[in-house]
């Protein structure tokens, strides 16, 4: 038979009751609460801010946590490279993948291969590149070569710094060829466009400020996916001219993968870029104008999305890097046709 255990000395009892009281009074020690930083090009601050607030509602329901989402906008290239510089972006929201490929080349912050991780090449939404005029369109603008008329102000943001401005000077370069015109013609169709700006702002808010508030220009390339905000936000105006063929603008999204791994917010950072693909965010896209990779989504939105013909960086001009080396980089056809227009 086993001997019953002895009860436990009368004064460990007491010590264990009065120590309860001090042991509840303690406070909890919380989580640390995560902060995530977005990083993006210039015009894609409204879409964010919705999409982060979507975002933050879906992760706190389903794992219980707080998050802080942050953004930092601007100039895509200038963007891309303060990452480069120190800037610690969690995650990087670009509109061309030449932007994201200098965190691996450069800052060998992202693996080479960063654009396999997703779907549709790492971009869970597209645009397409358009042009507003004055209401009435008093300069008939209609194609990408009305912009090079004489007489017609142009407003285009400095693709050396901008997303939006590399697209502008691609997607006239490339509509031109995709009509079966001789590749010089279509570099002298570009120079009489950029010889018609007069002034290149750093990124595509500063484009619109120009041509909306500033009152500067015939004609503003920029994004479908803007012609909205700026029609709401400097009124009604402004018309908007989608031409016969125009450039596909993808949205590439990466991982910062030395910043999250440093801070641990890797789990946040990638559920925040896959997110991106869901119906919920893919609603929000929409509703900002943005044109998304779901079909149901784009079927529910097709009214806002006209069928245009559309041409890929990777189709026309061998993909970014090569038309970054080909046409953008120091001493190429840009800078080329820049010093001759500042000559004129």
């Amino acid at each position: 038979m086993t001997a019953a255990a002895s009860p436990p000395p009368r004064r460990t009892l007491l010590a264990a009751a009065l120590a309860l009281p001090l042991l509840a009074g303690l406070p909890t020690q919380a989580q640390p609460q995560k902060t995530l930083l977005n990083v993006s090009y210039d015009v894609s601050r409204e879409f964010y801010k919705d999409y982060n607030a979507v975002f933050a509602a879906h992760w706190k329901k389903t794992t219980g946590e707080t998050l802080t989402l942050n953004q930092s906008h601007g100039g895509s290239s200038r963007q891309a490279r303060s990452v480069v510089e120190g800037m610690e972006a969690d995650v990087i929201t670009m509109n061309q993948a030449n932007d994201i490929d200098i965190l691996a080349d450069l800052g060998k912050l992202i693996p080479a291969d960063w654009a396999r991780r997703l779907p549709d090449n790492i971009a869970p939404t597209t645009s397409i590149s358009v042009i507003l005029v004055r209401k009435g369109n008093p300069k008939n603008i209609r194609d990408w070569s009305d912009l090079g008329k004489p007489g017609v102000s142009v407003i285009i943001p400095n693709p050396k710094t901008s997303g939006n401005g590399r697209y502008t000077y691609l997607a006239a370069w490339g509509a031109t060829l995709q009509a079966s015109v001789a590749p010089a013609a279509a570099q002298a169709l570009v120079e009489r466009i950029f010889a018609n700006v007069p002034v290149l702002d750093g990124g595509g808010r500063g484009a619109t400020t120009t041509f909306a508030q500033r009152n500067i220009g015939d004609a503003l390339v920029t994004f479908e996916s803007e012609v909205s905000l700026i029609q709401r936000e400097f009124g009604g105006d402004l018309e908007v001219v989608i031409p016969s063929r125009t450039i596909l603008a993808e949205n590439p999204v990466a991982v910062v993968d030395k910043v999250v791994d440093k801070k641990g917010t890797r789990k946040e950072a990638e559920a925040y870029l896959k997110f991106l693909w869901s119906e919920e965010g893919q609603e929000v896209a929409a509703r900002h104008h943005l044109r998304p990779r779901s079909a149901n989504v784009a079927a529910k939105y097709a009214k806002d999305f006209p069928k245009v013909q559309t041409f890929t960086v990777d189709a026309v001009f061998g993909g970014w890097k090569k038309a970054q080396a080909d046409h953008i980089n120091d001493s190429g056809p840009y800078d080329q046709l820049i010093t001759k227009a500042e000559k004129c």
